[in-house]
């Protein structure tokens, strides 16, 4: 394989991977991306307000559009989640698309993805992969180091509502905007200008978010998350994002999150489900 690395994933909980992926898997994730937006699931929501752009998302469709699961099991994004975890196995958690339409001024507010999520352990990493060149304006923004914690209180991007953990059981997010306004260093941002061919990654606990899509480009994501070594189940009291129905009357908490649900991508031939 012929990628680049460019950044320290232990130290910063986010990488970028320069030339990772062929012009051929490119076209694999683009029509995947198109096929879903053409026929959202029901899953599919849209993140900014109804007066500004089209900010949609839309989860878990890797079994109904043959190109997403083709992209999923036939690029090295896998091969490269193995090594930046240290793991000799790797199974797909779920597939996430993201689309920002040119004028979409809503920011992805700062978050972490581990606490909207029935997994835990720490070798695990999400994969960002735009299909249109992102400026660094508008590219994914990561908070370098919060990957070893804490975990923060996760909340609704539009309405701030905390659906997940109640008030309280988590602290609450710094204002890390403002803290870096005022020259506050204790907040070190790494970000990349990315072109197709080029993704992110980065631990499901890192600090990250985005700024809107001013124009004149589009901002088309595929993000895949990937289980490693000691990823298990972590059933919720609620209804995480994404949601997987009754998958806890089919796995004990705290086992591997061996399932069809979540198939072995690494090594390439498994001989388990």
């Amino acid at each position: 394989m012929s990628y680049e690395i460019d950044g320290d994933y232990a130290r910063d909980g986010a990488v970028c991977v320069r030339n990772a992926f062929s012009a051929e898997q490119i076209d694999l994730a683009t029509a995947a991306i198109e096929a879903n937006l053409a026929d959202p699931s029901p899953l599919a929501k849209r993140a900014s307000g109804p007066d500004d752009g089209a900010f949609v998302e839309d989860f878990c469709n890797w079994r109904r559009i043959p190109e997403l699961e083709a992209f999923i099991r036939t690029s090295p994004a896998a091969e490269i989640a193995a090594h930046l975890t240290g793991s000799s196995t790797i199974r797909l958690y779920h597939d996430h698309m993201l689309t920002k339409e040119p004028g979409t001024k809503q920011r992805t507010p700062w978050h972490q993805d581990q606490p909207y999520y029935n997994v835990d352990g720490r070798r695990n990493v999400s994969m960002w992969l735009p299909v249109d060149p992102v400026p660094k304006a508008s590219s994914l923004e990561f908070v370098a180091g919060t990957h070893t914690g804490p975990w923060y209180l996760p909340r609704t991007f539009l309405d701030g509502v905390a659906k997940w953990f109640p008030e309280g059981a988590l602290e609450e997010f710094p204002d890390i905007d403002a803290a870096l306004a005022a020259g506050d260093d204790r907040w070190r941002i790494v970000s990349w200008e990315l072109e197709p061919g080029d993704a992110v990654f980065f631990d499901f606990l890192t600090v990250h978010g985005a700024a809107g899509m001013p124009g004149p480009g589009r901002r088309r994501v595929l993000s895949v998350r990937f289980l490693g070594d000691d990823m298990v189940h972590a059933p919720r009291p609620w209804t995480t994002s994404p949601p997987f129905a009754g998958l806890a009357d089919e796995l004990p908490a705290g086992v591997p999150m061996e399932h069809p649900d979540f198939p072995m991508l690494w090594p390439p031939h498994p001989t388990t489900a």
